[in-house]
């Protein structure tokens, strides 16, 4: 046989051969629904969210009206959550609220959409340089207050309405404080104004929240600076009033605290010397 026939031959036998790999055949083809259910929550337990995932969509797909199709787009919603894809997640538990609004398990489809957004701030990069929660962007904070605060007040005796409660009273806290860190920054610049008006929001929208005494702190500064006594004089009556063991109260009333402010110190710096 010539050595071209051979090569030919030989090619031609590979070809053959790989397409009969494992890895083209579908070895899901003939699974019943609980079969690729079973699977799929097996997957889903060992962390294997894309695999997880490929078989909830297969039975999705091949099994559509269902009792376990309708368990796998909830399924699907969370191992999307839990393989970081925070979109995907958000679109699988939107698509299961719209498709079954009277289904028994939509405040877990709820539950799902406040913690893919409770978590989304969080970056790779901040898995290495840890940033406060309060420093990032409140968007999501504000949109997964919003998710729980539906699932709390549509489903106050859901399972899981006691854990978005208790997220909500830690989102409320972070955006009070975040806007705080915004107060300070203005502050730090000499933009009183904004400053004030930063302090003024806290005040008005996120009452009983530990960022309402600092809120307060900055409004006596930047009306001071600002040199209208009576605006900051109000201020100073309601922090004593409120917080009357307050350190910082002392620290404003000392001639040389005040000193300190007025060499642009940010609020946390001078507090340490006072």
């Amino acid at each position: 046989m010539r050595l071209s026939s051979i090569l030919l031959l030989a090619m031609l036998l590979i070809a053959s051969g790989c397409s009969l790999l494992p890895e083209q055949i579908d070895e899901t083809k003939d699974w019943s629904a609980n079969q690729l259910y079973t699977e799929a929550k097996q997957e889903l337990a060992s962390e294997n969210y894309e695999k997880a995932i490929d078989y909830f969509e297969k039975l999705e797909a091949r099994y559509p009206f269902g009792t376990y199709a309708q368990q796998a787009q909830l399924e699907i919603a969370y191992a999307y959550y839990k393989f970081e894809e925070p979109e995907l997640a958000i679109a699988a538990a939107d698509r299961f609220i719209k498709i079954y609004p009277r289904h028994p398990n939509v405040d877990y489809a709820m539950y799902i959409k406040g913690l893919t957004n409770y978590n989304r701030g969080k970056t790779f990069i901040d898995r290495y340089l840890p940033q406060e929660p309060a420093e990032r962007d409140t968007s999501s904070m504000r949109q997964s207050y919003d998710d729980f605060s539906q699932l709390v007040e549509q489903y106050p005796y859901s399972n899981y309405a006691k854990d978005a409660a208790q997220r909500m009273i830690y989102l409320r806290n972070n955006m009070a404080e975040y806007e705080i860190h915004v107060a300070d920054y203005y502050m730090r610049r000499s933009a009183y104004v904004a400053a004030a008006n930063r302090s003024k929001y806290v005040i008005e929208n996120f009452q009983r929240t530990p960022a309402v005494k600092d809120a307060l702190v900055i409004m006596v500064r930047t009306y001071r600076k600002l040199e209208v006594p009576e605006l900051a004089d109000s201020a100073m009556r309601v922090l004593q009033l409120n917080y009357p063991d307050s350190p910082e109260i002392g620290w404003l009333n000392d001639p040389r605290g005040y000193e300190v402010a007025k060499h642009g110190e940010s609020l946390w710096a001078s507090l340490k010397f006072w």
